[in-house]
């Protein structure tokens, strides 16, 4: 997979592993990493970025004794998931049209 296709895939997939509700790193990972590979060093850059772009808010809380980092959507999360989701129709039009002459094996005059 191409690696800019990847790194927006990426981000946009943590912020809907926070849509629903708030979230921390490994939980993060365990959400998306059965749609897509990513291990830490991948995740905590990702998440400093959404978080300097607005698009999440993190705050701390304690558990067994120790400061957690939880990661919350922001609007701007919310609206860059829309965003996403509405480019992402023309994307699957195009997606569609190479696989059909691939596979569908039309043949032109």
């Amino acid at each position: 997979m191409d690696q800019q296709l990847r790194h927006g895939l990426l981000e946009v997939s943590v912020l809907t592993a926070l849509y629903k509700e708030d979230s921390y790193g490994y939980r993060i990972i365990k959400d998306i990493s059965p749609y897509l590979k990513i291990s830490e060093s991948t995740l905590y850059p990702i998440l400093r970025r959404l978080e300097t772009g607005d698009f999440l808010s993190v705050y701390s809380v304690e558990h067994n004794g120790r400061l957690r980092k939880y990661y919350k959507i922001t609007d701007a999360g919310r609206a860059k998931i829309e965003e996403f989701l509405s480019g992402w129709e023309e994307v699957m039009k195009v997606y569609e049209y190479i696989r059909d002459e691939v596979q569908g094996g039309k043949e032109h005059d």
